[in-house]
């Protein structure tokens, strides 16, 4: 096998070449996730509260990206709450389904994320159906 270099690699040159670009790919790939991590909303159990509404829209993350979180817009009253769900994923694996005009209760956190106000779901109810999207202390259960 040719060097791409014009001097001569020996064999484990060209390995430990390998292995320190796969370290870096993964050290870089961590940095992102704890960033990802960082940049996501904390729940606030000061802030929690339970509210009742309709679900005025359904957003679901584009196919191939089902690992993000899904929202919805819940009217309640004369105000429209974005209500901060769960991965389309853990979604489906719990068997939710929500439609536009779908009735439901939500126990979860008001918090403010930039200039946006959030309410980050703890505990959602349809019908006779209840789904715990957090723990007793708002952490996520996905």
């Amino acid at each position: 096998m040719a060097c791409p270099i014009e001097f001569s690699c020996s064999k484990r040159s060209r390995r430990t070449l390998l292995l320190l670009s796969i370290g870096l790919f993964l050290v870089a790939s961590a940095g992102a996730q704890k960033a990802a991590k960082a940049n996501a909303p904390k729940y606030d159990l000061q802030t929690e509260t339970k509210i009742k509404g309709t679900i005025d829209e359904v957003k679901l993350p584009p196919k191939g990206s089902e690992r993000e979180i899904a929202h919805l817009l819940v009217k309640n009253g004369a105000d429209t709450v974005d209500v901060y769900l769960c991965p389309k994923t853990f979604m489906d694996d719990m068997g939710m389904d929500f439609s536009k005009g779908d009735e439901i209760s939500l126990t979860g956190s008001k918090i403010k994320q930039g200039e946006a106000e959030l309410f980050l779901t703890r505990e959602i109810v349809k019908g006779n159906n209840t789904f715990a999207l957090r723990d007793a202390k708002g952490a996520p259960v996905w």
